[in-house]
Formats: structure tokens, C-alpha cells, sequence
């Protein structure tokens, strides 16, 4: 196997990890987080960079969300929105949780609540105590549930205190998602301005809810293809950074399968595990997967699965934060030397 060597961009007046990733190649995918519960919940701006620890309603709830994350390993994103004039109601706090319905699935379910402010803390406790069998009632937030199941979600980053990419890059993307895509969706599709959710460096990086795909690098020319799916998949390859319905080197099968099969791939159940991996140190990123994609159709008509090796197929210099002084560090990169359908 070939490896590629470094590349390295000129650093004269770059100050954008995002700008430093996508001029020396960074391919995205495998980054998306593997995620099988996400809480969503509106907070007005300013974020600070800590907003998590420091946000007073939030403050009280970041416990819950260490010890669901760190103690039960529970695969939980959790996520803030701004508030919207359009969307959002003053006094009242929007909470969406969205979860894995199945081992195999295509999209995550969803609940939506829009409750009085004074009432967010203990709806959040109700949902997120559920995940780990506490004793917990939802009934008595059951007036405030929204039946927004049918509607698309596009949550754009721009917290620009954690990244000043995120604010560079993702504003422009979130206003013109905002002002063009939303109202001439039939009230089918929301944008929304979001909280960090890991890799800055892909800026402008945007989560596509109840789906679950991840997309980052993303430039205002690629939208209508995001948004409509009205051309070829092959289009978004370059800004897929993984559906979080699976784990990293599932993610970069997936998105070859995804390639070969075309949209409709996106609508069939799937759940994705490592078979085998390369042994390496602690804290490295192993150079081989063989792993296992299985499927079926939604009608389950039909029903499969792929099996495929993940190889390192080389290194890029990239780097992981916007800085004055940008600090570079060699990433991995990795292609599918084997996909073969069983």
C-alpha cells in the first residue's frame, strides 16, 4: 500500500482550523460521533465557550449528563438551539429528544416538547433519568408534546466561542438555509443555529435530523443537492462526515455503499458492527477494520449485509483548533479496500 506523504498548508495569514483541513485534503468522513440518544433544547444567545457548566438551567443538569455518558456509557449528544422568532414561543423553552427505535433502523424517533421555562430542568431530569431505568413521568408533560414528527431538522453550528471557524464559515450556511430552504419547504423543514457538536474543523459542519447524517466542509453551491437530493449522490461525497447510527469505520463503509446504491439507501434499516481490528497503543486510531453492515428494506422485502476492510491509506496535516498560531497534527486517512455483499 501506498502512503501519502504530509501535506502542509502555507500558514501566512490562516488562522482557521477548518481552512487548514479542507486546503490539505482532511476527508471528514468517520467523524460524525456514534450516537443513539439526542437531547435538544432551546437557550438564548450569547453561549459562552462553557455554557454547559455555566448556563444556570443547564449548570444543573451537566451532572446528569456526565454520569449518563461517562458511568452508564450511554451514547447521548446533547445539543443547544437558539431560540427562533418564527419557531419559538417567549416563556417557553422547545425540548426535542430523538432516539434509536430499533437495532436496525434508518432514522432516529422523535419527541418534541415546548414547555414553560420553569418546568425545562424537571422535563429534561423525566427524560434523560428514563435511560438508565429510573423511576420517571412523562404524563405530566404530555399537553406541552408537539406533532412535529413529520418535519426535517438542519442544525448548523455557530458557536463561534468554542470555534472561530464555526462562526466564520456556519453563519453564512445557517442564513442562507434559514431564508431560502426553510420557508419554501411547506413548513416541513427547520433550520436552526446550534451549540458545538464536535469537529470545528470541518466548519460549516451541520447535523440533518431524524436521519442522523453528519455533513462538514460544506459550501453554499452543494445545498440545493443536500437539502432536495435532486442529483447524484456522488455530489456530497467529499462533505460526508458519517451517519451516527454507527460507529467510525462502519461510517466509511457505509458511505460506499451509499454511493453504489444511491438514495434509497438512506431509507433502509441498518446497524453496523467491527468484526475484527488492528491492535494498537492507546489514544491511536487503528490502520485496519474489517466490519460488517447489515440491512433491509423498510417494507422488509429485502434484507442483506456487507462486509468490508478499512485500511489507512495515508496522512494529512491538519488541524484541530482556529488559533492565532495554527498548531498542525497528522491525521489518518482511510479507504475501503474490500466491500463485498453477502
Amino acid at each position: 500500500m501506498q502512503i501519502q506523504q504530509p501535506k502542509q498548508l502555507p500558514l501566512a495569514d490562516c488562522r482557521f482550523c477548518s481552512v487548514v483541513s479542507k486546503s490539505n485534503g482532511e476527508d471528514p468522513i468517520g467523524t460524525a460521533g456514534h450516537s443513539d440518544h439526542w437531547l435538544i433544547m432551546e437557550v438564548p444567545q450569547p453561549w459562552p465557550q462553557k455554557i454547559f457548566q455555566e448556563n444556570p438551567t443547564i449548570k444543573e443538569l451537566f451532572g446528569l449528563f456526565r454520569e449518563l455518558i461517562l458511568q452508564h456509557k450511554v451514547k447521548l449528544k446533547p445539543i443547544l438551539i437558539a431560540p427562533d422568532r418564527e419557531y419559538s414561543q417567549p416563556g417557553f423553552t422547545r425540548v426535542m429528544y430523538y432516539y434509536r427505535p430499533a437495532k436496525l433502523f434508518s432514522q432516529f424517533e422523535k419527541q418534541e416538547f415546548v414547555v414553560p421555562e420553569n418546568q425545562t430542568r424537571a422535563l429534561v431530569t423525566a427524560i434523560l433519568q428514563q435511560l438508565i431505568q429510573r423511576p420517571h413521568n412523562l404524563l405530566e408533560f404530555q399537553q406541552y408534546q408537539q406533532p412535529t414528527s413529520h418535519i426535517r431538522e438542519l442544525m448548523v453550528c455557530t458557536h463561534t466561542q468554542v470555534d472561530l471557524a464555526c462562526g466564520r464559515f456556519g453563519t453564512p450556511l445557517y442564513r442562507r438555509l434559514r431564508k431560502e430552504y426553510a420557508p419554501a419547504a411547506n413548513h416541513k423543514l427547520r433550520v436552526w443555529q446550534t451549540t458545538h457538536f464536535g469537529g470545528h474543523q470541518f466548519a460549516p459542519t451541520l447535523v440533518d435530523l431524524p436521519q442522523g447524517c453528519l455533513w462538514g466542509h460544506l459550501e453554499l453551491e452543494v445545498l440545493d443537492l443536500l437539502v432536495k437530493r435532486n442529483a447524484s449522490v456522488y455530489g456530497l461525497y467529499q462533505y460526508y462526515r458519517g451517519w451516527a447510527g454507527v460507529g467510525k469505520f462502519e461510517q466509511i463503509a457505509e458511505r460506499e455503499i451509499w454511493m453504489q446504491s444511491g438514495w434509497t439507501w438512506l431509507n433502509y434499516l441498518k446497524t453496523g458492527k467491527v468484526l475484527t481490528m488492528a491492535e494498537t497503543p492507546e489514544g491511536e486510531e487503528a490502520d485496519w477494520a474489517e466490519i460488517r453492515i447489515d440491512y433491509a428494506a423498510p417494507d422488509g422485502s429485502k434484507t442483506g449485509a456487507y462486509e468490508a476492510r478499512i485500511e489507512v491509506c495515508g496522512e494529512v496535516m491538519s488541524a484541530a483548533n482556529s488559533a492565532k498560531e495554527i498548531k498542525l497534527e497528522p491525521i489518518k486517512q482511510y479507504r475501503v479496500s474490500r466491500l463485498v455483499k453477502i
